[in-house]
């Protein structure tokens, strides 16, 4: 919390009768956690009144309030409950600055209390290949805003990336509790960076304010991972010679798996395999559905071996079931990396069969385990390493979210009720 200070910084004499005897300049020298200031010579019973700036840089997590505080004399200070702020729900933060006098003993503890704004946060969002940062300012105060001036920029101004703003308003409004979204489009010409470093700044200023003074608000963020590397379709068919799938019957799913990009600096892991001058990587896709709408029939899981080419495309085949009638959006799809084993680390998978090979080139052994626990549930998983305990075990590691882009979500498919042949009997009494 440093304390900002001008050259031309002044304090007032005040006689012990309040009367104003002279103006004096001061002599400030701050340091990163001490600032030292030189007081004039002043007779005596005189008062000496000074400003001073303090910024306070607000913290990422808010620290949680306490009832008491140990002052530097050793005393208990207990905090004094304003009336503000009980009845006010404005978010805050306490500092607290310790003024040591050389003619006394003890130091003398002020606390300050600075209101916060706004609180900003920033996602990344994906369509295929095209990348959006969409930062929400949210106004945590209790009057209304008018901001202006929105900007994002990355602080090493490659000149290969450009952020197309998609802001129409140029000034905006935000009323108490309120937020407002900003989004850029990322442009690119070359490969994009793996990680990019952004700072969103905003001018704010209170709306009831008729000469406004707009102020500085800035939001530092980074953010990794940013290429899509796969992308992920799924396609629900009905039975031949159906035109709807119906509940209780099976039909056919079909999982899509397309690399977008070629190697990558991001695909060099120990998970990374050359072969005939051909980098493949292996991955291990798992179908579950949390709501409860479809049967996954057979095998929800399996490995891959997908060349890290642009344009590779693996499709895997499945049966599901649906359970209900009506407009069903698909199961989820999950892409992880199938990574070597480590003698130090052992994982418990969640998916209906704990390896599943797919006709593709894996361990001898995990292919006899993936046959084997095909068909075991999910109480059984637990048993098979037990007995396998010599057999290395791999490591799953998720991707980023913004790595795997799946084009199915938010799609939904048509099932209609199968037809139902039983008779109803009511009587009527």
């Amino acid at each position: 919390m440093p304390i900002l200070h001008s050259t031309g910084c002044n304090a007032t004499i005040l006689s012990n009768t309040g009367e104003r005897v002279g103006e004096t300049k001061l002599s400030i020298q701050s340091s990163e956690k001490v600032t030292s200031i030189t007081l004039p010579q002043t007779p005596a019973y005189h008062m000496i009144e000074f400003e001073l700036e303090v910024m306070c840089h607000i913290p990422s997590v808010l620290p949680k309030p306490s009832d008491s505080e140990r002052l530097t004399n050793g005393e208990v200070h207990r905090r004094t409950k304003s009336k503000h702020k009980t009845d006010s729900c404005m978010a805050y933060i306490d500092q607290k600055i310790s003024i040591d006098c050389p003619w006394s003993i003890y130091s003398t503890l002020i606390a300050l209390t600075f209101y916060i704004p706004f609180k900003a946060k920033h996602s990344l969002l994906s369509a295929g290949k095209r990348k959006y940062i969409q930062v929400c300012l949210q106004n945590m105060s209790d009057i209304n805003f008018n901001v202006l001036d929105h900007h994002l920029i990355e602080i090493q101004h490659r000149p290969m990336l450009k952020l197309l703003s998609l802001n129409m308003k140029a000034t905006q409004l935000i009323y108490s509790k309120q937020s407002v979204f900003c989004l850029w489009e990322m442009k690119w010409t070359d490969v994009l960076p793996s990680c990019l470093h952004c700072v969103f700044s905003v001018s704010f200023s209170p709306a009831t304010e008729e000469e406004s003074s707009f102020k500085p608000y800035s939001y530092e963020f980074q953010l990794e991972n940013v290429s899509t590397l796969y992308n992920v379709k799924a396609q629900i068919l009905p039975t031949p010679g159906v035109e709807h799938c119906h509940t209780g019957s099976l039909c056919s799913l079909e999982v899509s798996i397309t690399r977008l990009s070629d190697l990558v600096e991001l695909d060099r892991d120990e998970g990374l395999t050359e072969s005939d001058g051909l980098c493949t990587s292996k991955l291990m896709y798992e179908v579950v559905d949390n709501s409860s709408n479809w049967a996954v029939c057979g095998k929800s899981s399996g490995v891959i071996s997908m060349p890290v080419v642009a344009s590779a495309t693996h499709k895997v085949q499945m049966e599901v079931m649906p359970l209900f009638a009506g407009n069903l959006p698909f199961p989820n799809i999950r892409v992880l990396k199938y990574l070597p084993h480590h003698s130090m680390l052992t994982i418990q998978s969640d998916t209906d069969s704990w390896i599943e090979n797919d006709s593709l080139s894996i361990d001898k052994a995990l292919d006899e385990q993936a046959d084997n626990s095909s068909i075991r549930s999910r109480t059984s998983t637990h048993s098979t390493g037990s007995e396998h305990k010599g057999l290395p075990i791999p490591r799953l590691e998720p991707f980023s979210p913004c790595q795997i882009f799946n084009s199915s979500s938010g799609e939904q498919v048509l099932v209609v009720p199968s037809k139902d042949d039983h008779v109803l009997e009511v009587n009527v009494t």
